[in-house]
């Protein structure tokens, strides 16, 4: 809207000069084809180019000026021996999306918003594609919760996917969660979170996604950490109102390793535990627990969930 508003003044202004001094300047169409060149770069973990990745730059097109309908095309190819694909189109697009498969790794994707700017048409990309290792059957679930309880300790069941008894049907405490409402406001989500363990050495530790990789379907690494594990994480939920609604610190592009189950023996050395990662930000998140003891894979496959019933907004899509 403040685009054509831009637009539709500077029309008037030249269209006034041009009364006055009689000419008519072209008015530059920034609605109309251009012509837009995307370069894409592919390379492993190990930072060598993929040869021979399939790349799929797809671009939109209005269907007429004035309506919001979109038409959809696409430039495909193949990396070269450099991990290089180059699209060139001439259309009316106001956005790209590049998408890179092969076999044998994560697909990986990105999208690209043109903006009217003409030194944003020729983007060049550097994607990353993550080898597919050992996907495994886990425990997985999408949970978008409420806490059950304030300033009191609630535990959670990664394996049963619910609250401890008496908030839910859970058995095992794997994680504690512990809101502490101050004051602020009369809303529930505006709390202090203490997100804590039951276990010595049981922990947290919270990883970021380098920009290279985060449009990899795999947004953990492969494994979960050995060590480095938090015994416990703070997180405070402040709630600002803005126009659109109420808002906190809470952040989706938050990630997580976690040690749970964990046993040790009178060193405290550890004899055994159960690794997993959530993607996510509490209390709104999925997690992935794997169930055997002392394996650090945390490759989700999909077709292998070990929690059944779950609702469609409960499941987990991603490894």
């Amino acid at each position: 809207m403040k685009n054509t508003l831009i637009l539709l003044c500077l029309s008037f202004a030249i269209l006034t000069n041009s009364r006055i001094f009689g000419q008519v300047p072209a008015l530059p169409d920034q609605f109309g084809p251009h012509q837009w060149t995307a370069t894409v770069q592919v390379v492993g973990e190990d930072g060598n180019p993929i040869i021979g990745a399939n790349v799929s730059v797809q671009y939109t097109v209005p269907t007429s000026p004035n309506s919001g309908d979109q038409d959809y095309g696409e430039v495909k190819g193949m990396t070269d021996t450099n991990g290089m694909f180059r699209a060139l189109h001439t259309d009316s697009s106001w956005s790209l999306g590049v998408v890179v498969e092969k076999a044998g790794y994560y697909h990986t994707q990105m999208g690209h918003e043109f903006y009217f700017d003409d030194k944003r048409r020729n983007p060049s990309f550097t994607l990353l594609l993550k080898k597919i290792g050992k996907p495994i059957a886990m425990y997985a679930k999408s949970v978008n919760l409420g806490m059950p309880v304030f300033d009191k300790p609630a535990g959670f069941d990664l394996m049963v996917g619910d609250w401890v008894a008496p908030y839910g049907k859970g058995i095992t405490t794997d994680i504690i969660f512990t809101a502490h409402k101050e004051k602020r406001s009369e809303y529930d989500w505006d709390y202090n979170l203490v997100v804590s363990f039951p276990n010595p050495s049981d922990g947290i530790q919270e990883f970021s996604v380098p920009e290279i990789e985060k449009g990899s379907a795999l947004r953990s690494l492969h494994e979960a950490p050995t060590n480095n594990y938090q015994s416990q994480w703070v997180q405070t939920k402040a709630a600002r109102p803005h126009p659109g609604g109420y808002s906190g610190n809470w952040d989706q592009n938050r990630n997580y390793y976690f040690r749970v189950r964990t046993k040790v023996d009178d060193r405290g050395n550890i004899v055994s535990a159960n690794y997993g990662k959530i993607y996510g930000d509490f209390m709104q998140f999925s997690y992935y627990l794997n169930p055997t003891l002392n394996d650090r894979n945390i490759e989700f496959d999909p077709k292998q969930n070990l929690l059944g019933g779950l609702q469609s907004f409960e499941q987990v899509r991603q490894p």
